[in-house]
This record gives structure tokens, C-alpha cells and sequence, in this order.
């Protein structure tokens, strides 16, 4: 690999030495030709891969119509979006932002008008730990993360965090905080390391947050959006949030975020509560259109569910009493190996071995493919990955 120097590029990132050029499906290219089997879909947003045969075209039409125009007009394609979304949700209306980050923060700013509207001056939302919800302020203090949070007090207050899945910590808060309005949660923390909500868990925080009148928001930023099998990784636990923020894979890549409200908190913001220069773009609008319309036309979550369960499945072959392997978890296409041991140098030894792929919280091999992952190519995904694995913990701890 050659080292690419950015000598005018904030050094905000560690980044990998390769630049890639171009894509095809699972596949992607860099500056030299050498060829990667791509299983990160740039963390969970390229649902449809690289270079698709029908998002392209339909991209290239709509940037020939209009790609901005602002919030001041009509934006047909705007509704066209809010309506399947809603429908596949079962909400009822939705917001447009940029990113996730800005989904979170207005998922946010609702949470907290919610309580002023009920008479409530310092409203109070439970978060979690791990939780990761952004790196603005507001969401950067929401998150569980000490080390991201590092350098930037002091953090927004207004928070109660507790741990994952104890539904007895949140019942404790519920009698002891009494400004609290909502309960803010990935239904599974990517970010976090692949951790997921178990589904009794949220039935019972549904429960909670109905006889307490508050909003129950999962944030299925990374989550959502057929990468787990069903539209929202919460559809399988049968609960249906208040408030639920949506970005990465819905534009596959181009740039776009999303809050869809059910009834309770659908008419919580008005004119002047909120708003965006870029969001809801013509552009992005097509882009969400386009990638929801192709996920149904080409079964993409039966796919996602079904190349899953296959990459699953033979990563249990693979590791099968390995030491250093404590778990491996997820649904769908979103899928973490952990091992006991940090592990930040396989990224760049996978990516030797042409394969892209993520580390997070330190231990947690992440792959997050595109939803149009092959049988063949799952299969290459475990024979590069397993044997780096195996390697990797053969060798003696640091």
C-alpha cells in the first residue's frame, strides 16, 4: 500500500494508506488497481453497493432537474419519501436533515420541547451507555463514550444514563426523576460494538414510556433501513418508537438524514422550531426514492437475512472453540466478532488482504456490506477474514 499524504487536510482522521477510485458492487478499486471486496459499504451506507445500474441513472436525471432549490417551496419529493417511509413504519410524518448526526440532534430538540409543552423547564432524557449518537454537542453528551467525549466540557446537561438492557435501572429512574420525557436508544449500538437491545427489553420500555408519558426514540441510524432483515431493527422486537432518527443507508451515499414521528410526537415542532439549509435536497429525496423502491423490487431484506445468517453461521464454523474469540452477534448484515483483545491492526491487515472492513470499541471486528452481498461473496469474506483472525490470536498479546 503507498501512504497518501494530505498536507491541507485536517488530520481528524487515521486513515488507511490507499485512495480509492472507483466501485462496482461489493467491489471497489484504488488509485493503483488493486481490487478490495468491500465489507463496510461505507459504515452501513451504500445499501445498494457502488455504481448500481438503476440508482445511477436515476441520480444522473435528477441532477440534470433540479439539486437544491430550499425549504421555502413545495418539495413534492419530499412527501413522496415521507410517505413510504411512514408506511413502512407505521408513523406518521417525518422530518428531512443531512445526516444522522442531525437526525439525533432534532430527535433531540423534540424530546425537549415535548417537556416545555407540559410544563416541564428542564426536561430529563435517559440515555446508555455505549450509546453513540454523534459528535455535536448535544448528541456528543448523549453519547456513552468517555473518549470521545474527552476535551470537549463542558458537556449539555440534561441527561440520565444507564446501562443496556436492565429495565429495573430504568424503572429507578422513572420514580426518582420526575422532569424525565424520553428515553433515547440504538435498538442496536453500532458504534458501541454491535450490542443489541433485546426485544423483551424494548416491549418493556414501550410499556414504561406509555405509563409515563414519554417518548420512547430508538435511533436506528446505523441500524435501520433493511440492514438488519426487517425495515427497522425494532420491527422484530414488534414495538413501534415515538421518535426515530434515520441516515446512512437511506440516500445509498448521498447524503441525507431522517426523523419519522408516530402520533405523539408528530406535531411536538412548527414553523420556526427547526429547520435546514441542505435538508430534504431534491437530490437526496430521488436518492431515497430510488434506493427504497430497488431494496423492494430486488428482495434486499430477505437478502440481507438469508447472506446474514450464511455469514453467521460459517464465522461459528470458523471460530468454534478459539480462544480469544468471546462472541459473535448481530442480524442481518450488521455483524461484530469480538475477541479479548484490542484490535485496531486488523483493519490494515485486512485491507492488505483486499478485504475493507471496521474495528469499533476497540475489540469488535464490524461488518456492515452492502444489502446486495452475494452468497460467493460472503464466502470470500470469511475465507480472507478467518485466517487473519486465527493469525492475530495466535501471536502473543502486547
Amino acid at each position: 500500500m503507498t501512504a497518501h499524504a494530505e498536507p491541507h487536510v485536517m488530520k481528524t482522521y487515521g486513515r488507511l494508506p490507499i485512495a480509492l477510485s472507483h466501485g462496482r458492487g461489493c467491489k471497489v478499486w484504488d488509485t493503483e488497481g488493486r481490487e478490495y471486496l468491500d465489507a463496510l459499504a461505507g459504515i452501513a451506507v451504500n445499501t445498494l453497493g457502488h455504481a448500481h445500474p438503476r440508482l445511477v441513472p436515476a441520480l444522473q436525471e435528477q441532477i440534470g432537474k433540479l439539486i437544491h432549490t430550499s425549504n421555502y417551496y413545495a418539495a413534492p419529493l419530499q412527501e413522496q419519501l415521507a410517505a413510504k417511509l411512514t408506511a413502512l413504519s407505521g408513523l406518521r410524518n417525518a422530518f428531512f436533515c443531512n445526516s444522522g448526526l442531525e437526525a439525533n440532534e432534532a430527535a433531540l430538540k423534540i424530546a425537549r420541547k415535548y417537556g416545555h409543552d407540559r410544563g416541564i423547564e428542564r426536561p430529563e432524557i435517559i440515555v446508555y451507555e455505549g450509546a453513540f449518537h454523534g459528535r455535536s454537542i448535544a448528541t456528543l453528551s448523549a453519547t456513552g463514550n468517555p473518549k470521545v467525549q474527552a476535551g470537549f466540557g463542558p458537556l449539555v446537561e440534561g441527561f440520565v444514563r444507564v446501562p443496556l438492557n436492565d429495565i429495573a435501572a430504568v424503572e429507578e429512574v422513572a420514580r426518582t426523576r420526575p422532569n424525565v420525557v424520553a428515553v433515547f436508544l440504538e435498538t442496536i449500538q453500532g458504534e458501541g460494538g454491535i450490542k443489541a437491545s433485546r426485544w423483551e427489553y424494548l416491549q418493556a420500555l414501550r410499556k414504561l414510556c406509555d405509563a409515563q408519558g414519554w417518548l420512547l426514540m430508538l435511533d436506528e441510524v446505523q441500524c435501520g433501513i433493511g440492514r438488519t432483515g426487517k425495515w427497522f431493527a425494532h420491527q422484530w422486537a414488534d414495538v413501534r418508537p415515538d421518535v426515530m432518527p434515520l441516515a446512512k443507508g437511506l440516500g445509498s451515499g448521498v447524503p441525507i438524514g431522517a426523523v419519522v414521528c408516530g402520533e405523539k410526537a408528530s406535531e411536538v415542532l412548527g414553523a420556526g422550531n427547526h429547520g435546514t439549509t441542505f435538508g430534504g435536497n431534491p437530490l437526496a429525496m430521488r436518492a431515497g426514492i430510488e434506493t427504497l423502491r430497488i431494496m423492494e423490487d430486488d428482495r434486499l431484506l430477505e437478502n440481507a437475512a438469508r447472506i446474514g445468517a450464511r455469514l453467521m453461521a460459517a464465522f461459528e464454523r470458523e471460530f468454534a472453540g478459539l480462544a480469544g474469540v468471546k462472541e459473535i452477534r448481530g442480524a442481518g448484515l450488521m455483524i461484530g466478532i469480538e475477541l479479548d483483545r484490542p484490535c485496531p491492526e486488523l483493519l490494515a491487515r485486512a485491507c492488505e488482504a483486499g478485504l475493507l472492513i471496521s474495528v469499533t470499541a476497540e475489540r469488535v471486528i464490524r461488518l456492515l456490506p452492502a444489502l446486495i452481498l452475494s452468497e460467493a461473496e460472503a464466502d470470500r469474506i470469511v475465507e480472507i477474514l478467518a485466517p487473519l483472525v486465527r493469525d492475530f490470536l495466535a501471536a502473543p498479546p502486547p
